[in-house]
């Protein structure tokens, strides 16, 4: 693929080829394709905690693709009633606009979903759940600004990330854009049948369009090992074979046409971007990025089974990993393919929750609080060793012996706001947790 056409596929195959495809354009065709993009203005939706802003000049967005049936005829999950982020990802520009990272986050991600605005002047209570959850809890009232607020809320408590923008691409729009081209190229190598996405495919190469092509880049269990990391693999090469043939089409106005109103016509974003010249402007800062300080990441992560054995479903964060990829985002530190190789291999051997031992000590005098704080540790997957009152402390402490910094940083990005320090006196073989009056046992 060339350089241009990596940078297209980032966003999904569409700021990319707005830039290339509205160049030139009639007037009435500007008005119209930017008329069709929706702005949402999130207004207070996000609270006033948010992260600090690290990297000034960078830019984070908040990329999903909706997972909403309207329009469907019942497909697709047709039981549903509220939108789903079908694809999360995180976008980060340089402050140079040297280099780019696209850092996906797979929906099964079991993480804090914060309280949100439904929509209906209710909040949600604060709880732990898929992170895909948090688009359907804002999107309760089909307000797609609502649905991404509550994303963008999760996205910053759990990665400290300040998200700038987000963009938004419905089910139907990419439908519409693969049509338009006449279909996408996909060669499965064995043949795939999953009656959830609505697909039957044999083994090969062939075209894919309407329904069969929005099955396969949502098709999960048919297909190697059901993983919902598979399917990001499947989308992200999909989205390239989209973007490469929408280059193809430049010089066929009724095809790019097609395809432009539909993208346009799928698009919600946040109110700075709302128009073609915002993203125009957005893909001028990033088309001469080279393809090799172009990185596509996926949170390194491990299957929650390992620490919650009843939960077969759902995929952990692997620290103390993630918590170094969220800081080189934030501090806009290139990770390149050297610091993707090194995630990869660092995934092969995850430290569980589960792995690390824990003593929990009560340091706030508060009664029953070392219990509190132990059966939340044993919710998150951690293994417990023993409780007991511990020296009066202002704030909630980890201490670990040496050997165990791994495990203490484990167990400190499980409860934000705490810090790991070795110990001389830590008790061996565990790492302490001493309870201040600051510590909770409910989610925040």
């Amino acid at each position: 693929m060339t350089r241009r056409g990596r940078i297209v596929a980032w966003t999904g195959g569409v700021v990319g080829v707005l830039l290339l495809g509205t160049a030139g354009t009639g007037v009435w065709v500007y008005q119209h394709l930017n008329g069709n993009i929706h702005s949402a203005d999130l207004g207070n939706t996000l609270g006033g905690d948010r992260p600090v802003n690290l990297s000034p000049g960078s830019k984070n967005i908040m990329v999903v693709g909706s997972d909403s049936r309207a329009g469907t005829g019942g497909k697709y999950g047709g039981g549903l009633t509220t939108m789903q982020s079908d694809t999360l990802m995180v976008v980060h520009i340089s402050a140079d606009h040297k280099w780019a990272t696209a850092l996906s986050f797979p929906r099964d991600s079991w993480v804090p979903i914060p309280a949100c605005d439904k929509g209906n002047g209710a909040q949600s209570a604060p709880h732990h759940f898929k992170i895909n959850e948090a688009f359907s809890i804002g999107g309760l009232s089909g307000n797609v600004g609502n649905a991404a607020a509550c994303s963008i809320r999760t996205i910053e408590k759990n990665t400290g990330l300040r998200i700038d923008h987000f963009v938004s691409v419905d089910f139907q729009g990419f439908k519409g854009m693969v049509n338009a081209l006449g279909g996408i190229e996909v060669c499965p190598k064995h043949a795939i049948h999953d009656k959830k996405a609505h697909l039957d495919m044999d083994a090969g190469c062939q075209n894919v369009t309407d329904e069969k092509a929005l099955g396969y880049v949502r098709t999960r269990y048919s297909v190697g090992d059901g993983s919902d990391l598979g399917r990001i693999g499947r989308q992200q090469e999909f989205m390239k074979a989209l973007a490469a043939k929408a280059q193809s089409k430049l010089t066929s106005p009724t095809a790019l046409y097609g395809f432009l109103d539909s993208a346009t016509k799928s698009l919600t974003t946040d109110q700075d971007l709302a128009g073609l010249k915002q993203l125009y402007d957005l893909a001028s800062t990033v088309k001469d990025i080279p393809s090799d300080r172009l990185t596509f990441l996926t949170i390194p992560t491990y299957p929650r089974e390992a620490d919650v054995p009843a939960d077969k479903a759902n995929v952990m964060w692997q620290y103390p990993e993630a918590s170094e990829l969220f800081s080189d985002l934030a501090h806009d530190r290139e990770i390149g393919a050297a610091g993707k190789q090194k995630f990869a291999e660092a995934q092969k051997n995850p430290v569980t929750a589960h792995s690390v031992r824990v003593r929990v000590l009560n340091g706030a005098g508060t009664p029953g609080l070392a219990a509190e704080g132990a059966q939340k540790l044993r919710g998150l997957g951690f293994t417990v060793l023993s409780t007991a009152n511990g020296s009066s402390t202002g704030k909630t402490t980890i201490t670990y012996p040496p050997g165990l910094k791994t495990q203490a940083e484990v167990l400190a990005a499980r409860l934000p706001g705490t810090k790991a320090e070795e110990s001389a006196q830590a008790a061996p073989g565990a790492v302490t947790l001493t309870l201040g009056p600051d510590f909770s046992a409910k989610d925040s």
